[in-house]
């Protein structure tokens, strides 16, 4: 009869565990590069992701390899707990076979006040940062609460706190805060978008702090030119102290389309006033074309991009040359393949070939 009655309640357990939703997924993205000059090396970057989820809650591995062995191990844990919601990161270094770190969340919202907790371990060095927010009418509360951060304990290290209110016109955000060396560090009230009339394009945002022993009143203009038709102008605009404007500089050009299902992108830039686009890189110009086609059985993408430097010795001043293309072989597996010649290395131009596949389940 014991026999038994263990038996049912081991078939119970087990059709109960069973009945939980369950899944098991991961990506495997690898990309091998072959570089064949000055002499031929073999290089790999390869990522193997494994999630298994249940009952709302997910426990996730990553791990990294390269060519020189396993590079980094990262454990993630984040589910529900009634009203509670935690995660979990912890993360090792293989290569040194060292404990890199640790860290815990967790948020809790009662009432439309929220709270949350982040501690953190790492060697030799601790802290625990709780803060918590809510709203009342028009205003908006939230509080920053740092311990530790130094050593191994939890000392005072630092409080921030934040509030937005409405004030006659305008919303305005200010921000106090204290730390343990100094007690009172600032107070500050920031307004943005403050218009000008007559000047519907032209914005300054203020921001006024106070310290113990200063008060700073700091006027930042932005620049709205309306929106670009086809063409994109990089335009920049010289200012010094609060209200100096300056010289107006007009610094790249850019021209995107689509023709037939092609999309073209050329990209010039000149200037050291506005930000450089990062797509350039150490050159001045581009030239892009993109598709996307249906392959075999799947998407099949293609862009070959034209790069042009100052410097070069080619012509028309061509200076590399990058082809990549991707095609889904099937719905969990992606093939992927790229060629870099750079003409201003020559004979010796072939820079790079690439080849990678991304297996998902």
């Amino acid at each position: 009869m014991k026999k038994a009655l263990v038996l049912s309640l081991a078939v119970v357990l087990g059709l109960g565990v069973a009945s939980f939703a369950q899944t098991l997924s991961g990506s495997w993205d690898t990309t091998v590069s072959i570089t064949p000059t000055p002499v031929v090396t073999l290089g790999i970057d390869s990522e193997l992701i494994v999630t298994y989820a249940v009952s709302g809650w997910s426990f996730t591995s990553d791990t990294t390899l390269d060519e020189t062995g396993w590079q980094g191990q990262e454990f993630d844990v984040s589910g529900a707990l009634g009203a509670f919601t935690l995660g979990s990161t912890l993360i090792f270094d293989p290569a040194s076979v060292e404990f890199t770190s640790w860290e815990v969340t967790g948020g809790l919202s009662i009432a439309g006040v929220n709270f949350s907790a982040d501690f953190t371990l790492e060697p030799g060095v601790t802290s625990l940062e709780i803060t918590g927010s809510g709203t009342a009418g028009n205003v908006d509360v939230s509080i920053d609460l740092t311990l530790g951060g130094v050593d191994c304990n939890l000392t005072f290290n630092e409080v921030v706190i934040d509030v937005g209110f409405p004030f006659c016109c305008a919303d305005v955000l200010s921000e106090i805060a204290f730390n343990c060396e100094d007690g009172f560090e600032y107070v500050s009230f920031a307004v943005d978008g403050i218009a000008v009339p007559a000047l519907p394009w032209v914005t300054l945002d203020a921001l006024l702090t106070f310290t113990v022993d200063s008060k700073t009143l700091v006027l930042t203009p932005n620049f709205d030119f309306g929106a670009t038709a086809c063409f994109e102008l990089y335009i920049a605009q010289a200012n010094s102290g609060n209200l100096t404007l300056g010289d107006f500089y007009i610094d790249g050009i850019g021209l995107q389309c689509t023709i037939g299902g092609v999309q073209f992108y050329g990209l010039s830039f000149w200037g050291e006033h506005a930000d450089k686009p990062e797509i350039l890189g150490d050159y001045w110009e581009m030239y892009q074309i993109t598709t996307t086609d249906d392959g075999c059985c799947g998407p099949f993408d293609f862009t070959i991009s034209l790069f042009f430097d100052t410097a070069s010795t080619q012509l028309f001043t061509v200076s590399l040359v990058q082809a990549d293309m991707s095609i889904q072989i099937a719905q969990q597996f992606t093939f992927t393949m790229g060629i870099s010649i750079d003409l201003d290395a020559a004979p010796a131009s072939f820079t790079e070939w690439t080849l990678g596949f991304e297996v998902t389940w």
